[in-house]
């Protein structure tokens, strides 16, 4: 049984497929999650997403997007900043950029779940929920 963090659930089960090498994740499916998935997806990090019922319970299934020229490399890093007991929360302005740019900040604003490139466009803060590099 997963605990109540769905978002650091997530996480690690991304983080531990990528490490083993597994293609396919399969997660518990909530609004929020689908959200950061899409994100993932629009951004390259996966190849594709959907949704799976399995007795009375949803789940969406992904497949991994590897470097090709790597062998033992995972695909990338993936970080949760928010917590349930420790809420991290950034003004438009004071967004970080990982890797100066190159690398992703997720987070949760008034108008949904985007990316850091995304906010600052809109003018938004909110919630940094994690960090992709």
């Amino acid at each position: 049984m997963m605990g109540k963090d769905t978002i650091a659930d997530v996480i690690t089960s991304i983080r531990n497929a990528a490490m083993d090498r597994k293609r396919v994740v399969r997660v518990t499916y909530t609004d929020i999650i689908a959200s950061i998935m899409k994100i993932l997806l629009r951004e390259g990090l996966i190849e594709n997403l959907r949704k799976h019922l399995e007795s009375d319970q949803s789940f969406l299934v992904s497949t991994l997007r590897y470097r090709r020229n790597r062998e033992r490399r995972h695909i990338f890093n993936i970080k949760q900043i928010s917590r349930p007991g420790r809420r991290i929360y950034s003004n438009s302005q004071r967004i970080p950029r990982i890797l100066g740019g190159m690398g992703l900040v997720i987070l949760s604003t008034s108008r949904g779940i985007m990316t850091d490139r995304e906010a600052r466009r809109e003018g938004l803060g909110g919630e940094i929920l994690c960090y992709l590099w």
